[in-house]
């Protein structure tokens, strides 16, 4: 048996060029009608963008530390929601990195609840400095990405 304490949490998987992220509905995520409350679906597309960045070497943290310093702002995000998840229910949040130009990374994602399709969302984010200029993303982590990207 493995020490709990020495456990990561889970980064999802990939499935071809989707990123599959699980995450569990709890009461802080609701409503008080026991509705996902529509704003924490940002949060539970932030976690799994992120997360498909680290399953493929990339941490925020060390491209803020880098020699070049790079982060990433989201210039415009747009949710379709269809159906509401409820507390307790498993959610996957599904993620295509679809292409970079310049500084600007085009992102797609989808949350289900099993096959049944809940929030769509497509942004697009900006690679800044820490000045918050617009800045192109450094080659080295397009190279790591292409693999995942619609345009190659």
């Amino acid at each position: 048996m493995t020490d709990p304490a020495l456990e990561q949490p889970t980064m999802g998987e990939f499935h071809g060029r989707e990123h599959h992220y699980p995450i569990r509905v709890f009461y802080e995520d609701t409503d008080f009608t026991g509705i996902v409350y529509y704003a924490n679906y940002l949060r539970f597309f932030e976690r799994a963008r992120s997360s498909f960045f680290r399953l493929v070497g990339l941490k925020h943290a060390q491209l803020w530390d880098a020699e070049d310093p790079i982060a990433f702002a989201i210039k415009k995000i747009e949710l379709d929601y269809k159906k509401p998840a409820r507390i307790d229910d498993h959610i996957t949040i599904v993620t295509t990195y679809d292409r970079f130009k310049g500084a600007r990374l085009w992102v797609s994602q989808a949350a289900y609840r099993g096959d049944e399709l809940l929030v769509t969302a497509v942004s697009e984010a900006a690679s800044i400095t820490p000045a918050g200029r617009p800045k192109r993303a450094p080659k080295d982590m397009i190279e790591m990405l292409r693999p995942f990207l619609l345009e190659g």
